[in-house]
């Protein structure tokens, strides 16, 4: 009776021995996994007309935090794999986590129209040897439309009127096309998700300013036929121009 026992309590011993190696075995071999999604944090910054990485790759598989900065003077934003951030003004941040589960080359770019094609594209690399980015093309100069304003011949009128200017990608909304002659105020209000300016050519061109905020200045205007458009780099060329007449 007492061989019996002694029997069953080494039989018992084996197997707890046996459940912990096997418990052991399944811990090493869960463990490959969690490293192979290790999380890593990469700085892009933003601006006129580039990204600049704190890194170009990673060596695995695996979810990074994309911190964005726009360095730059006016509106950027950053898409990679099927993923954006929102339009950033200048000096704002934000944050974007994507998670790569395949080796490979992925395609970035900034999606504000003409950016990429200045230069705000390229590829990020996992898993895989980083493509270094090719230098950015030239940047072309556009020659503003010419203006019939004269301001040292034609006298100035009496009248006194304000304009309000909304802007929005990529058009202006003037409440006035026509107005006396005098001292004009214009109430400029940018309305879009980037940066804008209001620019009369060949008489004053106002500041840049972010969204959701304005800016209020005032100009004597003789009678002619003035020429507008914003001053940020393709707006132009995406529609941001217009005339305003000023009468006798």
């Amino acid at each position: 009776m007492i061989r019996r026992v002694v029997v069953t309590l080494g039989l018992i011993a084996l197997g707890a021995a046996g459940l912990g190696l096997a418990t052991g075995f399944a811990q090493a071999h869960t463990a490959t996994p969690q490293a192979a999604s290790a999380t890593t944090h990469i700085t892009v910054a933003a601006s006129e007309f580039k990204f600049v990485f704190s890194k170009r790759s990673i060596p695995a598989a695996g979810t990074v935090i994309f911190t964005v900065v726009n360095k730059g003077k006016i509106s950027h934003d950053f898409k990679i794999a099927g993923k954006k951030t929102k339009t950033l003004s200048p000096g704002q941040s934000t944050t974007l986590t994507v998670k790569f589960t395949k080796k490979g080359h992925y395609a970035y770019l900034c999606t504000i129209p003409g950016h990429a094609a200045a230069g705000m594209k390229g590829t990020f690399s996992v898993a895989v040897k980083a493509v270094t980015p090719p230098p950015p093309p030239p940047t072309t100069t556009t020659t503003p439309p010419p203006t019939t304003t004269t301001t040292s011949t034609v006298p100035v009128g009496n009248g006194n009127t304000t304009v309000t200017v909304n802007m929005v990608e990529y058009a202006f909304q003037l409440s006035l096309s026509t107005f006396p002659s005098g001292k004009v105020t214009f109430v400029i209000n940018n309305k879009g998700n980037e940066v804008h300016n209001f620019a009369i050519l060949g008489n004053k061109a106002g500041a840049q300013i972010a969204p959701g905020t304005s800016e209020t200045w005032t100009v004597s205007l003789p009678a002619g036929t003035y020429n507008y458009q914003c001053d940020v780099p393709f707006h132009a060329s995406f529609g941001m121009v217009g005339q305003f007449t000023v009468t006798p």
